[in-house]
């Protein structure tokens, strides 16, 4: 006697087993997304409010209780930045100085990154250690070093005071990140270069540095925010002429008596856009860039 098996049989058949999750990995995710929620709200309430007192009008900004939502909206504050010609060259200095700084650093990290991943010498982990341990100075110790150093030959108030002191704090990251990311370059690429009767200068331009653009760029981002965003040397080293937005906000919309928050705030955002552009166009050249050589000593 032959037995056939009907359609609706072999579905029930083949039906797949469902398994029940696990309370515990149902409970994992839950507080991961609740950590990921508290987190996000700590990191985007301060934009939010910044972008709430940009758009609300002078008199509406300090009213008690502050309203989350903004029941008056105003452009006044874009329009009084458009307007201020000083802040249009304070913005210059910045892009020039944090272009500058970008490309210097990432120039003198790739040969100094290059050396100490593709090169065996006696002293090579001292002396990489050593620069990343002079990431590790206090800021003020530093500035008062870079004043006198910077006075003394004369580059005090000039351009190249800041790109030189903004390169010194770049470095030592964007060595290491890139010295990561020259290990997972296959060593056998160089021989086969080698073989073929490249120099090692032809090697390191046309093999290595091709292979690890997604490094460059994130070396050079990290270089350029850094710049961008730096302060109290802007303030200190440059004259008033040549220094960046951070400074220049602090001169155009802090007095001793009255701060323009409103119009701060507004400037604030207009400068947070370049970053912000630059981050979310790179963004996968900076994950690949940082994350490369995670794996590998």
């Amino acid at each position: 006697m032959t037995v056939t098996a009907t359609p609706s049989r072999t579905a029930a058949l083949v039906r797949p087993v469902r398994t029940r999750r696990r309370p515990d990995v149902v409970r994992s995710r839950v507080a991961a997304w609740v950590a990921v929620g508290v987190i996000g709200l700590f990191g985007l309430a301060p934009i939010y409010w910044l972008l709430v007192t940009a758009f609300t009008p002078d008199e509406k900004a300090f009213s008690f209780p502050p309203s989350l939502i903004p029941t008056e909206i105003t452009l006044e504050h874009f329009v009084n930045l458009a307007k201020n010609e000083k802040l249009f060259g304070y913005l210059v200095n910045s892009v020039v100085v944090s272009l500058i700084t970008a490309v210097l650093s990432v120039i003198v990290s790739a040969y100094m990154a290059y050396a100490f991943s593709k090169f065996r010498y006696r002293g090579r982990t001292s002396l990489m250690h050593l620069v990343l341990a002079s990431q590790m100075f206090p800021q003020a110790l530093l500035l008062i070093t870079l004043y006198a150093l910077f006075s003394a030959t004369g580059l005090l108030g000039a351009y190249t005071a800041l790109i030189l002191s903004f390169t010194t704090f770049t470095l030592p990251l964007c060595v290491w990140m890139l010295k990561g990311i020259f290990d997972t370059v296959p060593s056998s690429l160089m021989e086969a270069a080698a073989i073929d009767g490249a120099s090692r200068w032809r090697t390191l331009h046309q093999v290595a540095l091709p292979l690890s653009a997604p490094g460059l760029v994130a070396a050079g981002l990290f270089a350029f925010v850094r710049a961008w965003n730096d302060f109290i040397f802007a303030l200190t080293l440059a004259d008033p002429e040549r220094q960046t937005l951070p400074p220049g906000l602090v001169h155009t919309y802090l007095g001793e008596f009255q701060t323009a928050w409103p119009d701060l705030m507004a400037a604030s955002f207009v400068v947070s856009l370049p970053v912000i552009a630059a981050f979310m166009f790179l963004q996968r050249y900076l994950v690949g860039g940082l994350t490369a050589g995670a794996v590998k000593g």
